[in-house]
């Protein structure tokens, strides 16, 4: 197989590894094709396109519930935003709302500056965070993660942190699962409205990747690349959830937490 083919292959299938994960797929797809030879230009902005894959994945698993979220559209009201049924269209139109007009400003305005920072301190500040979350729940597993429908905080604080990971090192899964966490919900249903709102903000930065700087691969490399990233992606998110449903989830939190926090460490 051609070297730019195997390349897509391996970058999908750590997209769809490393995007549920509270580790940066970003930032750790751009360190393997830096390494690869890639132009650290061009392996940013490839980076960013991948989440179109992983976007397909949640979609595909979600899709019974999407087409649920469809239909109750023409029935929403203003004044009920956040009753019943109607709260997770509101959380998803909100959250996606605040995460784009975030994640656009953060891309048009810092994405510069901020590629010369060191990511791997984000990333290691998420770990913590989440090893923390679960200690606490661990010591008071009876009294925490009770919220079952999101409100309007929830939108707002879930789409600045989704916003945010547009920037390189920044985990998104981590940041809004862990939002998410502190706020309340248990993991999860954590991990599925996070889930659902990574498909409209996924979409969303592959496009802005696309329109800036272009992908610089061929397009059979490029379909090759988001192939393996939607269905590695759909089997990670299965296994995730499987895991959340069976450990209690003060264990996976802390294993996640470790995990991005180790992971943040290796790209200081």
């Amino acid at each position: 197989m051609d070297r730019e083919l195997l390349v897509a292959l391996a970058a999908g299938i750590l997209q769809g590894i490393f995007e549920w994960l509270p580790i940066s797929s970003e930032g750790n797809i751009t360190i393997v094709l830096s390494a690869l030879g890639r132009a650290p230009e061009q392996v940013v902005a490839f980076a960013l396109f991948l989440h179109l894959g992983t976007a397909l994945s949640a979609t595909a698993y979600y899709h019974d519930e999407l087409a649920a979220i469809l239909t109750r559209l023409p029935a929403w009201r203003p004044h009920r935003a956040f009753d019943g049924e109607q709260a997770i269209v509101t959380f998803l139109g909100i959250g996606t709302l605040v995460s784009g007009v975030v994640g656009i400003t953060a891309y048009v305005t810092l994405i510069d500056a901020f590629s010369t920072l060191t990511g791997g301190v984000f990333i290691a500040l998420v770990g913590v965070l989440l090893v923390g979350t679960g200690v606490f729940q661990y010591l008071a597993e009876d009294i925490v993660g009770d919220r079952k429908t999101p409100g309007w905080r929830d939108a707002i604080l879930v789409g600045i942190a989704q916003g945010l990971a547009i920037l390189p090192g920044i985990s998104r899964s981590g940041m809004t699962t862990g939002t998410l966490l502190l706020r309340g919900h248990n993991g999860p249903q954590s991990f599925r409205f996070s889930f659902l709102l990574a498909i409209p903000a996924s979409v969303g930065g592959s496009l802005l990747a696309y329109l800036d700087t272009g992908i610089s691969v061929s397009l059979v490399a490029a379909a090759i690349a988001l192939g393996a990233a939607a269905i590695v992606g759909y089997a990670t998110i299965d296994a995730l959830l499987r895991i959340v449903e069976t450990l209690p989830f003060w264990s996976v939190c802390i294993a996640l937490g470790t995990l991005a926090a180790l992971g943040g460490l290796l790209v200081m």
